[in-house]
C-alpha cells in the first residue's frame, strides 16, 4: 500500500484559480474523506492523495525608488479537487496520515512565516522572499518525503505516532505564526 502527495505551491497568487476550492489549514478543522474529491488514479498504485500546498504572495512599498515596507501572504491550503482516495482501501489510519500531510505543510508555512518576521525592507527584499520561499518549499518536500519514507506511507503506525507526535510539537513551538 502506497500513499503518495502533491504539492501545489502558488507563487504570487498567479495563475491561482479564485473559483478553485481550497481548504485553510485550522487547528480545529481536520481533513475527512469528503474532502477528498477529485477521481482517484487507477494507475497508481497509491490508495490516496494530499494536495496541499503553501500560498503566498507579497506587496512591497516604495518611496522615491527605495523600499520603505513590505507585507506578505503565507497560507496553508488543502485542495479538495485534486486530493483523492480509494474508498475501499483507507482507513482512519490512512487519513490520519493524510491529515499529517497537511500538517506538515502548515508547520513549513510557520517556519516561512517566523524567517519573515526576521527580514527588514530593504532594496533586495524580493530576492530575499523568493529565496525563503524556494528555500522553505525545498525543505517541505524533503520532510513530506522522509515522513512518507519512515512510516511506509502509514503501514509502520508505531512511526507514524511518532511523527504526529513529533509534528504537534514543532506546531506548538511555532504556535505564534500559526495561520490565523
Amino acid at each position: 500500500m502506497q500513499i503518495k502527495y502533491l504539492f501545489i505551491i502558488m507563487l504570487l497568487f498567479i495563475g491561482n484559480n479564485p473559483d478553485e476550492e481550497v481548504i485553510s489549514w485550522s487547528e480545529t478543522k481536520k481533513l475527512t474523506w469528503k474532502d477528498f474529491k477529485a477521481e482517484p488514479n487507477q494507475k497508481s498504485d497509491a490508495v490516496a492523495l494530499t494536495a496541499s500546498g503553501i500560498t503566498f504572495g507579497f506587496s512591497i512599498k516604495t518611496s522615491d525608488k527605495r523600499v520603505v515596507d513590505f507585507s506578505t501572504t503565507v497560507e496553508s491550503h488543502f485542495y479538495p479537487n485534486k486530493s483523492w482516495y480509494f474508498k475501499e482501501k483507507c482507513s482512519d489510519l490512512i487519513l490520519r496520515h493524510e491529515q499529517l500531510h497537511f500538517d506538515i505543510t502548515e508547520l513549513y508555512a510557520r517556519k516561512f512565516r517566523e524567517k519573515i518576521s526576521n527580514l527588514q525592507a530593504n532594496r533586495n527584499i524580493k530576492k530575499q522572499l523568493n529565496g525563503l520561499h524556494t528555500s522553505i518549499n525545498n525543505e517541505l518536500n524533503k520532510t513530506q518525503k522522509r515522513y512518507d519514507e519512515e512510516t511506509d506511507h502509514s503501514i509502520n503506525e508505531a512511526v507514524q505516532n511518532h511523527w504526529e507526535n513529533f509534528i504537534a510539537e514543532e506546531l506548538m513551538k511555532l504556535e505564534q505564526f500559526k495561520s490565523k
